[in-house]
Formats: structure tokens, sequence, C-alpha cells
């Protein structure tokens, strides 16, 4: 019975330092979390709007509807920055006030007083997964939308000109094209002035013209509107020419989805990030594929960033020193900065096919987490 008593004592006291601890980082974490957030949208934020109303006369009040949109994006930014600060004051005072001496003292082991960081870590990154899923990527989009209203310049991934979409397929071993499709413009409804070139056992096969053309939804088919069709022999001689007021074929869908579903991959989460790549996969534009294969692995490894930091930050505080707030902000800074540079090289090199796509999204977790694990056996 003595036993069960001790026992319940002792669970009873860990329950309490799991609060306690929980507790410190979180309230640093806040606090942090809204400095943070509030820096980032001042400096990243409010110069370029303040630009963009002296230069294009963008509207005051509309430049406030775009300050308000961004912040949750530098919100997302803060999270794991202010788990890191917190992690490493909450801890490095625990150390300075001889807590941890005393926690120690009593048969607590270093990686029973981290457990507590690491779960509020693991929280916080499911926090910043569903923030970064539901949230941030439509608000950049209602920001963008804004600000492309008035500066037409900055529709840098928005088609509605000159739509070109070459579709592909594996032949021999290599890629053969087997279609082409063009279109002036795109006024939400009809592709205006549409061309079509058509491949057959690698020989242009068909040439068709419409001055108008729209997807089918029900039928799954493309619909031109007054236009003709010219069919070549494999010499490329013309044999034949229709002209046609209605003309119904059936072709992929990508072309109209391109258009529809063409963001700034900062504006897509990522169910829009491989909706996108599967709309793009027979494009043959590898470059831009690979864009959206390296954007797309990293977005699934940011939420992560919290776990890294949450364990770096109270591997670092729990180390037998004394670390004032002062130097903890300074160890932070360093660490990010460190972090983000080695995250922006290995995604150039992602970028330009020397590593896999995976590797530039999760190889700065990799090693953080390595780092992290490192310090904490190191300190124990």
């Amino acid at each position: 019975m003595a036993f069960k008593v001790r026992k319940y004592r002792v669970l009873k006291g860990y329950s309490l330092l799991d609060r306690y601890i929980v507790t410190e980082i979180s309230l640093i974490f806040l606090f942090g979390l809204g400095i943070l957030a509030s820096l980032g949208v001042a400096i990243g934020t409010l110069s370029d709007l303040s630009h963009k109303v002296v230069e294009f006369d963008l509207p005051l009040h509309l430049a406030f509807q775009v300050l308000l949109w961004k912040i949750p994006e530098f919100v997302a930014y803060a999270l794991p920055i202010s788990l890191l600060l917190a992690t490493l004051v909450s801890y490095g005072r625990f150390s300075s006030d001889s807590e941890l001496i005393a926690w120690r003292s009593c048969g607590i082991s270093i990686y029973r007083l981290v457990a507590p960081a690491i779960i509020f870590s693991l929280i916080i990154a499911l926090v910043t997964l569903i923030f970064n899923e539901l949230v941030v990527p439509s608000a950049n989009y209602q920001a963008a939308q804004i600000i492309e209203t008035f500066i037409p310049e900055e529709k840098k991934f928005t088609q509605e000109q000159d739509i070109f979409y070459p579709q592909y397929e594996d032949i021999n071993q290599k890629q053969s094209i087997t279609s082409l499709f063009y279109a002036q413009a795109f006024d939400g409804e009809f592709m205006q002035d549409v061309t079509i070139l058509i491949w057959h056992q690698q020989q242009l096969n068909q040439i068709i013209y419409a001055q108008q053309a729209f997807w089918n939804e029900q039928e799954k088919i493309w619909i031109f509107i007054d236009g003709g069709i010219y069919q070549l022999n494999y010499d490329y001689v013309t044999n034949n020419f229709v002209n046609f007021d209605n003309y119904k074929m059936s072709l992929s869908s990508a072309p109209l989805e391109l258009v529809q579903k063409s963001r700034d991959p900062f504006q897509m989460n990522i169910a829009q990030s491989l909706d996108y790549l599967r709309i793009i996969a027979h494009s043959g534009d590898e470059k831009r594929i690979l864009m959206f294969q390296v954007r797309t692995q990293q977005k699934m490894a940011f939420p992560f960033i919290c776990l890294v930091f949450g364990l770096i930050g109270s591997a670092l505080g729990i180390r037998p020193q004394h670390l004032a707030r002062g130097t903890s902000l300074g160890i932070t800074v360093l660490i990010v900065f460190l972090y983000y540079l080695l995250g922006f090289l290995i995604g150039a090199l992602g970028l330009v096919g020397v590593v896999s796509p995976f590797i530039a999204g999760w190889l700065p977790n990799i090693l953080g987490l390595i780092i992290g694990i490192f310090i904490l056996i190191k300190s124990n």
C-alpha cells in the first residue's frame, strides 16, 4: 500500500513539473510570437506597401487590407522562432535559478526534463501545419489579388494571356510531343484565338484553329467555335481543310486547369501544390515541375522546424551554464540565421537538380534533429 501511495505521489509530482515547465515555455512563446510577428510585418510589408502607395497610387484602405492579409504569413514564420527562444530562455532560467540542480538531485533525468518541451513542440508543429494549410495560402492569395488589380506587373504566375500548354508522352524511353495548345487570351469562360497542333507517330498530323473554345465539364470535351481543321499527310503537304461552326474534341483539360489554378507556390497549400503538379506533369516544363516539387517538399517540412528548434533550444538551455536573456536572444538569432541559410543553399541545389526535392526540403530538419540529439546527449 505504501508503495502505491509513493508511486502516486511521484507521478503527481511529475505531472506538476510538466505543467510548470510548459507554462513557463508557453508564456515566453506567446510573448515572442507577438513581438516577432509584429517585427516581421513591419519590416517585410510596411516598407513595400508604402512604396506601392507612393509609386502606383495604391489606395490607403486597400493597403491596410493587404497589411492585414499578410499577418498570417509572418505569424507562421514566427512560430518556430518563438519556440526556439522560449525553450532557450525557460531552461536557461531553470539553470540559473538552480531549479535544474534541484530536479536532478531528486533523480529526474535530463531527458525527462526535456520531454514537456518536446511534446509542446509537437503540438506547435501540428498548429503550424494546420495554420499553413488553411489560413496562410488563402491570405497570401487575397493580398496578391488586391495588389495585382492595381499593379499588373505583379502578376508573375497568373496566366490570362498567351496560354501555352504542350503535352508529352514517353515513346521509346524518350519524351515526345503529342499536342500543343495555344490561346491568345482567357476571359474567365472562353479561350480566345485558339490554335492546336496534333502529332501522330511523331509527325505533325493536324492543325485546328478556332476563334473561341470552352471546356464542357459534363461531356469532358473541348468545344471549338468558328474555325477550321487542316489535315496533313506525313510529307507535310496539306490534303484537306474543313471549316466548322462547332467542333468537339477530346483533349486534356489541363490548359484550363493551368489557367484557373496557376498561383505563386506561397499561395498554395500542400493539396493545391500536388494538384498543380499533376496538371503540369506532362507539360515538358521540367524547370517549373522541379520548382514546384521542391516547394511542395519544403511546405511539408516547414512545420517540423518547430520540433527541431524546440529540441535544440531545450538542449542548449538545459546545459549547466548561466544563460542571460540577452545571450539567449543572440543564440536564437544565430541559430535561425544558420538554419535558414542552410535551407536556402540546399533548396537552391534542389532547384537546379543537384539533389532530389525530398532532400532539398527535409535535409535541414534531419541535420537539425541530429545536432539537437547530440547536444542533449552531451548535456547528460
